[in-house]
């Protein structure tokens, strides 16, 4: 079985990793939201947009 961050083979310690690092990599990759899971739930898309609404109004708000 391969790392699916760098491809070299895993280490049972760290499976499905090769590494402490590889493992940080993917933990930090879910963290920032590079990972994500769609949705087609109308309450979801309702609370996207509202967060979405509320940063477009905060940065318009602030001065330059």
């Amino acid at each position: 079985m391969a790392c699916p961050i760098c491809e070299k083979e895993t280490d049972i310690k760290y499976r499905p990793f090769c590494s402490k690092r590889c493992a940080d990599v993917d933990l930090g990759r879910w963290l920032n939201g590079s990972y994500a899971v769609p949705s087609d739930d109308p309450e979801d898309l309702e609370e996207a947009a509202e967060a979405l609404t509320m940063a477009s109004n905060s940065e318009m708000s602030k001065p330059h």
